[in-house]
C-alpha cells in the first residue's frame, strides 16, 4: 500500500525544533505535571505507579468520564482510548474503508483523513467550507452544493472536523443536519474529528455530532482543547459493536494507551476538573486573539481574515505574488519562523498562525514576519527609498523588541 506524503506533519517534524519562533502549533501553552497534580488527594501516586499495561480500551474510569463529556446515552462501552487523536483517526479509517470505497472529506482540513481515504479506499472527494458575508460579518460556511456533489453511492465515510482546523469555524445546527442527511442518503458513516471541541472563544461548548445519526464515530483527544499534547491520549466514541470491531484493528498497532497517560487522563476528564482546564484554554484564547487581530489589521492592504470561533489557530488570506509553500520556506529560512501554508490544508494563498502560546513569543514572531512582508511589498509596489528604509527600520525595531 502506498500513502501520500503528509506534508504538514512531515515539515513540522523536521523544523518545529529548528526555528526560533514556532507559530505552527495549533494548541495552547501545554499544562505542566504539577498543575495536573495540584489538589490531588494523593499526589505521591506518580512516584509509586507501576509501569504496567493498562486495560486495552482504557480504564473503566477514563471511559466513563469521556462518555460523560458527550452524554446522549454514551457509556464506557461506546469508548475506546487510543494513543492520540491521530491514532483514533487512523483506526477509524482503516476499519471503515475497503478498496474501491469513497470518502467525502471536508476542505480545508487537517489532511490526515485525505491521505488515509486515498490509501485505504482509493478515493477522496472534497466538499468545502467557503467564506461568506452574513449580517455584515464574515464566516466560514458549509457549501451545501459541494457536499451534495461529493456524495456517491460508493461513499462510505464523510469526514468532518468541527470545530474546524485550520479555520476555527463551527458548523451551525442546520449545517450539521445537512451532513447527517447526506450520510443517511447513502448509508455512510460520519467521522467527526472534534479534537478542538471545548476550545471555543465564546466559552460555550460547541455541539457534537454524537447522537445525531446512528452511524457516527467521534474522534478526539487531549492535545488541543485541553493543552496536553504530550499525554498522547485520544479516543473514539461510537456504537459498541463498531468499537469492538475497531479494537481488533488497534491490536495491530499500539494495543493499549500508556499506563501513566491513562492515569493522568482520568484526572483531566473528571467533570469539574475538565471544565476548569477548558476554561484555562479559553482564557488564553481570549487574551491572545486580540493581539493577533491587531497585527492582521496593520496589514489590511494584503490580508483578509475571519476570526476563529474555536481553537488557537487563525487562517489568514494574503494577496502577494508568492505561493503559500514558498512563503513558508522564506519565513523558515530567512526569519527562523514556522507557520503552516494553506497548501497543507488543500487551499491556496493562506497561512495558518498558531496563537495559543506565550504572547510575547507570538508578537516577536509576528514582527519577524513583518520583515518578510515588507520585502515582498517592495518587490511589487513602487515606493520611495525613504519609505522603504522607514518600513524596514520599524520592522527591525519591532523584531528586536
Amino acid at each position: 500500500m502506498r500513502i501520500d506524503l503528509f506534508h504538514m506533519e512531515r515539515t513540522q517534524c523536521l523544523y518545529e525544533n529548528e526555528v526560533e519562533y514556532n507559530l505552527s502549533e495549533s494548541g495552547v501553552e501545554p499544562m505542566r505535571v504539577d498543575e495536573l497534580l495540584e489538589g490531588s488527594s494523593s499526589p505521591d501516586w506518580l512516584r509509586q505507579a507501576p509501569l504496567k499495561y493498562p486495560p486495552s480500551r482504557g480504564s473503566d474510569t477514563l471511559r466513563d468520564r469521556i462518555a460523560q463529556f458527550y452524554g446522549r446515552g454514551a457509556t464506557r462501552d461506546h469508548v475506546m482510548v487510543t494513543n492520540g487523536g491521530s491514532e483514533a483517526n487512523y483506526v477509524a479509517f482503516w476499519g471503515l474503508l475497503e478498496k474501491g470505497d469513497r470518502a467525502a472529506i471536508m476542505i480545508p482540513n487537517y489532511m490526515q483523513g485525505w491521505g488515509l481515504a486515498r490509501a485505504y479506499g482509493g478515493h477522496a472527494d472534497p466538499f468545502r467550507l467557503i467564506e461568506r458575508r452574513e449580517s455584515g460579518r464574515g464566516r466560514w460556511a458549509l457549501d451545501i452544493g459541494s457536499l451534495e456533489r461529493s456524495i456517491t453511492r460508493r461513499t462510505k465515510v464523510i469526514l468532518v472536523t468541527n470545530p474546524n482546523n485550520p479555520t476555527g469555524a463551527i458548523l451551525t445546527g442546520e449545517e450539521m443536519e445537512s451532513i447527517v442527511h447526506a450520510a443517511r442518503s447513502t448509508g455512510a458513516w460520519i467521522v467527526s474529528d472534534e479534537v478542538y471541541r471545548g476550545a471555543e472563544v465564546s466559552g460555550t461548548t460547541s455541539a457534537t455530532f454524537w447522537g445525531r445519526h446512528d452511524k457516527v464515530l467521534i474522534t478526539a483527544g487531549l492535545s488541543k482543547a485541553f493543552g496536553l499534547p504530550g499525554l498522547r491520549t485520544g479516543w473514539i466514541l461510537g456504537p459498541p459493536k463498531m468499537i469492538a470491531r475497531l479494537c481488533s484493528y488497534h491490536d495491530y498497532l499500539t494495543l493499549t494507551p500508556s499506563y501513566l497517560s491513562n492515569r493522568f487522563a482520568e484526572i483531566v476528564m473528571e467533570p469539574a476538573r475538565r471544565e476548569s482546564i477548558l476554561e484555562r484554554t479559553r482564557r488564553i484564547l481570549r487574551s491572545n486573539l486580540p493581539r493577533l487581530e491587531r497585527w492582521v489589521r496593520t496589514h489590511d492592504d494584503i490580508f483578509s481574515f475571519i476570526p476563529p470561533l474555536a481553537g488557537a489557530i487563525a487562517l489568514v488570506r494574503y494577496r502577494l505574488p508568492i505561493g503559500s509553500v514558498a512563503l513558508f520556506e522564506k519565513l523558515r529560512l530567512e526569519r527562523s519562523v514556522l507557520i503552516t501554508p494553506g497548501a497543507h490544508f488543500g487551499i491556496g494563498r493562506f497561512i495558518r498562525i498558531g496563537y495559543g502560546g506565550d504572547v510575547d513569543h507570538l508578537e516577536a514572531g509576528l514582527a519577524r514576519i513583518d520583515l518578510t512582508l515588507a520585502d515582498l511589498r517592495h518587490s511589487t509596489t513602487p515606493r520611495s527609498s525613504a519609505r522603504r528604509r522607514g518600513a524596514h527600520r520599524r520592522a527591525r525595531q519591532a523584531a528586536a523588541g
